[in-house]
């Protein structure tokens, strides 16, 4: 069951949400440019007054103050929406590292840690022959080396057969 809030909040989501997407229409866009178009011709008519640079001026600024809000609600929720299901990946997957499922709350210190890792991560990568090869933070260097041994295992049986 909904409450008031919730309502009211669910409401404003969807409002944030369809005003962002209509503003990144074609629609929006060709709206605004005959806008300004349609200022700009008029100056003449205006003789180029202050109030006629102050008309564009005010409406700008109050639909750019407001706009940042709205598009930053919708993206806020979209974000959230995003980091959840990778959440739900990395958390699925039996070999993926579980102290990634929450990174977005780290620090940015803390992060840059685990991009060393994965620069690391990546050089290992390189050795290896094949691109469908993968590994974890946590177990990088225990699955590489365990991949190197059993390819020699590999080559050695493949000489002594020969």
């Amino acid at each position: 069951m909904k409450t008031k809030k919730q309502s009211k909040n669910s409401a404003f989501e969807k409002f944030a949400t369809n005003v962002s997407k209509a503003a990144g229409s074609t629609t929006a866009f060709i709206g605004a440019f005959l806008i300004v178009l349609v200022w700009a011709v008029s100056g003449p008519i205006f003789d180029y007054s202050e109030t006629w640079q102050l008309v564009i001026n005010t409406g700008t600024t109050i639909i750019t103050f407001l706009m940042v809000f709205l598009i930053q609600k919708a993206q806020n929720k979209d974000s959230l929406a995003i980091q959840l299901k990778l959440n739900e990946l990395v958390a699925s997957n039996e070999y993926s590292s579980n102290s990634l499922v929450d990174i977005e709350s780290m620090t940015e210190e803390e992060m840059i840690i685990v991009q060393k890792y994965y620069h690391r991560l990546s050089e290992l990568a390189k050795k290896d022959e094949s691109i469908r090869n993968s590994h974890s933070i946590a177990e990088a260097h225990e699955q590489h080396e365990r991949k190197d041994k059993n390819r020699t295992k590999s080559r050695t049986k493949n000489i002594t057969k020969k």
